[in-house]
């Protein structure tokens, strides 16, 4: 039986329309938790998050990516990649995801960061439209 240890989230928008921001090749951060994991050893961190995109040309990209320890974008702590492939032209789409960090270390407590970066045509016309919501949940198997 698991034990529940943490459970944060972050809301950059609450509503449909907003932040407003263009995408851009430049990875922007849209959400930072730090989940209390108590030492435990081989914590299991489960992250899921939501943002809102929208972008006149189907099939154009965005990336989210989720770090580890950090809420200055570096490649080296990122622990999960979504490239996704805008699903409906002009109008505004949201899209979720989830990961599981099951490397995350024993401390007292572990920052997590979810950055979106456009691909090379949606920055030109991409916007994140909003909502923007990251959450995660750590527990033990002690």
């Amino acid at each position: 039986m698991g034990t529940f240890l943490d459970l944060r989230s972050s809301e950059n928008s609450n509503t449909t329309g907003l932040p407003g921001t263009s995408l851009s090749a430049t990875p922007a951060l849209f959400g930072v938790i730090g989940l209390q994991t108590r030492s435990v050893t081989n914590p299991i961190v489960t992250l899921t998050g939501v943002i809102g995109i929208s972008n006149p040309t189907v099939g154009n990209t965005f990336t989210i990516q989720v770090l580890r320890g950090t809420t200055v974008f570096n490649p080296a702590n990122v622990i999960f990649t979504l490239t996704q492939s805008v699903r409906v032209a002009s109008f505004s789409d949201t899209y979720t995801f989830t990961a599981q960090d099951l490397l995350a270390p024993a401390a007292a407590e572990t920052v997590y960061s979810a950055f979106v970066t456009g691909g090379p045509l949606i920055v030109t016309s991409g916007v994140r439209t909003g909502p923007e919501v990251f959450w995660g949940v750590a527990s033990s198997t002690l």
